[in-house]
C-alpha cells in the first residue's frame, strides 16, 4: 500500500511483513538527508496514537547525524569538552570510574538516539542490586554512589540536548534511592575538651586541627590554604582553592567545592594568634605544607589518617574529619551564633540549608526559646494568661 500522510507531517505506511509503520524526520545529516524514526503497530489503528505522541514529541527538533553516536563515546567526548574543563580532578577521575565500571558494561553501546527513560530505570534498579567487593565482603552499592551516577547521567545527557543530539533527557522521571549519608557524629564539649588537649600533644598537626574546629572549614579548603590569602592585620582569612587527589596519587588545587565556596571569613581571636606564629616559621607559600614535601600542600589523606590516630589514642568516638565541621557548626549555633553567619562561614548557598543540616541544633534552640518566652510572659503577666 502506498504512503500516505496523517494529520502532522508523519508518513504511514503497511510493510510487506504486515505491520504498520508511522515515520517523522527527527532531524538531518551532515549531507542534508533527513534523519527518520518510526513506530509499529500491527493495524493502522493501533498505530495512529503513537504516530501522533511522536509528532508530538519530537515537534520543533532537529537533530544532528551524531545522534547515532553510541552513549559511550559521547560520554568520552562529554567529558574531554564540558566535565573536565569546569570540574575538580577529583570528581573527574570519580566519573571516569563510575563510567568505566557501571555505565559502560550496562549502556555503553546503545545509541543516544534509543536511549529512553525505561532503559535508564532499568540501570539504576540493576544497579541497586549489584554486589561488589569490599574489603573482602560482597556488599551492595549504596544509595548515596547511585544517586553520583544518576547526577553523571543527567549532566551529560542535558548536554546532548542542547548539542541536538537527543530531543529530550531520558533521565527526567526516573527515580533513584534517597541520600542515605552515614550520620553526623558531634564532639559533646566534654569530648571536645579532649581532643583539644590531645591536638597539644601533636606539634606537628595542633596548628591544623586547631584551626580546623574554630573555622570548620572542609578539608580541602584547610590543605589549601596559601599565606597569601591571610590578612594579620584585620584577622581575615580567604578561602578560595581546595586541594584533591589525583588519579596518580598525588595532589591538585583547584576551585572550592561550589561558587559559594569562595568566601572570606573573620577568624577568632585564638586561631589568629596560632596563625601568626606559625607564619614566623614559614618556608613555603602554603599555611599547611606537607610533611615530606614543604613545596606541596597537605595531601587529604594524611590529615584524615592523622586524625584516625588522634581519635583513637585520646579515647574518642571514630568520627570523620567532616565531622569535625560539624562539631563546629553545631557548637557555634548552640552558642547563638545565628544561622545567615553560619551559613557564610561554612560556604552553604543559603541560610535555610544550614539550618536544614543542623535541625538537631535548631530544635532545641527552639525549646529554648519557647522556655525564655513562657518566662517572660509568666513575669509580665503575673502568669494568669
Amino acid at each position: 500500500m502506498a504512503g500516505k500522510r496523517p494529520d502532522g507531517d508523519g508518513l504511514v505506511r503497511k510493510r510487506s511483513d504486515g505491520r504498520w509503520e508511522g515515520r517523522i524526520i527527527i532531524g538531518h545529516k551532515n549531507d542534508g538527508s533527513p534523519i527518520f524514526k518510526s513506530a509499529f503497530a500491527k493495524t493502522q489503528k493501533e498505530l495512529m496514537p503513537k504516530l501522533h505522541q511522536m509528532i508530538e514529541d519530537y515537534q520543533g527538533v532537529d537533530l544532528t547525524e551524531n545522534s547515532s553516536m553510541t552513549i559511550g563515546d559521547w560520554l568520552e567526548e562529554w567529558l574531554a569538552e564540558y566535565a573536565e574543563p569546569t570540574l575538580r580532578p577529583s570528581t573527574v577521575s570519580g566519573y571516569r570510574s563510575i563510567i568505566k565500571n557501571h555505565i559502560q558494561p550496562a549502556l555503553g553501546s546503545k545509541q543516544l538516539r534509543f536511549l529512553t527513560q525505561k532503559d535508564i530505570q532499568k540501570f539504576y534498579n540493576a544497579l541497586k542490586r549489584k554486589k561488589v567487593n569490599k574489603v573482602g565482603k560482597n556488599k551492595t552499592l549504596a544509595d548515596s554512589y547511585i544517586r553520583k551516577v544518576h547526577l553523571l547521567l543527567h549532566e551529560a545527557l542535558d548536554a546532548a540536548v542542547v548539542s541536538r543530539l537527543i530531543f529530550k533527557n531520558p533521565t527526567e522521571g526516573t527515580k533513584i534511592p534517597k541520600n542515605n549519608y552515614a550520620p553526623m557524629r558531634i564532639l559533646n564539649e566534654e569530648q571536645l575538651d579532649i581532643f583539644m588537649k590531645a591536638i597539644q600533644r601533636e606539634p606537628m598537626w595542633h596548628d591544623f586541627f586547631y584551626t580546623e574546629i574554630t573555622t570548620g572549614l572542609r578539608l580541602g579548603e584547610m590543605c589549601g590554604l596559601k599565606w597569601s590569602d591571610l590578612d594579620e592585620k584585620t584577622g581575615k582569612l580567604k578561602i578560595q582553592r581546595s586541594v584533591s587527589h589525583t588519579r596518580g596519587g598525588g595532589v591538585v588545587a583547584g576551585e572550592p567545592k561550589t561558587e559559594s565556596g569562595k568566601r572570606t571569613i573573620l577568624l577568632p581571636k585564638g586561631t589568629l594568634h596560632v596563625l601568626k606564629e606559625r607564619k614566623k616559621n614559614a618556608v613555603t607559600e602554603w599555611i599547611f605544607p606537607s610533611l615530606l614535601h614543604p613545596e606541596q600542600p597537605t595531601a587529604p589523606n594524611s590529615a584524615y589518617q592523622r586524625l584516625k590516630v588522634i581519635l583513637q589514642s585520646a579515647g574518642l568516638p571514630d568520627i570523620r574529619f567532616h565531622d569535625l565541621r560539624h562539631t563546629f557548626a553545631t557548637h557555634a549555633l548552640s552558642n547563638g551564633v545565628d544561622a545567615k553567619t553560619l551559613s557564610g562561614i561554612l560556604g552553604h548557598t543559603n541560610a535555610s540549608f544550614t539550618l536544614d543540616t543542623y535541625t538537631h541544633v535548631t530544635t532545641d534552640m527552639q525549646k529554648n526559646a519557647a522556655v525564655v518566652v513562657g518566662d517572660f510572659i509568666d513575669e509580665l503577666f503575673g502568669g494568669e494568661v
